[in-house]
């Protein structure tokens, strides 16, 4: 059922994960095509702040608050899961593994090597700060409308 501090959460870590997105893009490697990563980070965030910050929106302040920093990382994690796979699926379909269980593999290592790219102090700092204010603001629409 919709309430406010879903609809509030889903927007505001949509708007967090396209900011992130904006100052990940310059420390991709060279000749990354980063022109839709956005939209992709964008949509799990969405789904991130209804489907688990929104039900957190209606504790306490510390619950509203951890909740922030859990769907920020978990909304991070994901999106870097779904670009690796992305990026494994193109690379398989120029047969570079020799096998399925290469290719799932190539995921996690696709993933570690993106992470050691663009998780900057910046960053890391932007998104568990970032995530507490989504918190916060998802925790006081479910005070006052919920």
């Amino acid at each position: 059922m919709p309430t406010a501090a879903k609809l509030v959460g889903a927007i505001s870590f949509t708007f967090l994960a396209f900011i992130i997105s904006t100052m990940i893009i310059p420390l991709m490697p060279e000749g990354t095509k980063a022109e839709y990563h956005w939209v992709l980070n964008c949509i799990v965030a969405l789904v991130c702040g209804w489907k688990i910050m929104g039900p957190r929106g209606m504790g306490t302040r510390l619950e509203a608050l951890t909740g922030g920093i859990t769907t920020a990382i978990v909304a991070y994690l994901g999106a870097t899961f779904l670009h690796a796979g992305t990026k494994m699926v193109m690379l398989s379909l120029r047969k570079i593994y020799h096998g399925p269980v290469e290719a799932v593999k190539a995921v996690f290592e696709i993933g570690f090597e993106w992470t050691t790219f663009i998780a900057t102090p910046a960053t890391v700092s932007s998104l568990i700060v970032g995530g507490m204010v989504c918190g916060w603001l998802a925790w006081i629409a479910g005070r006052k409308w919920g």
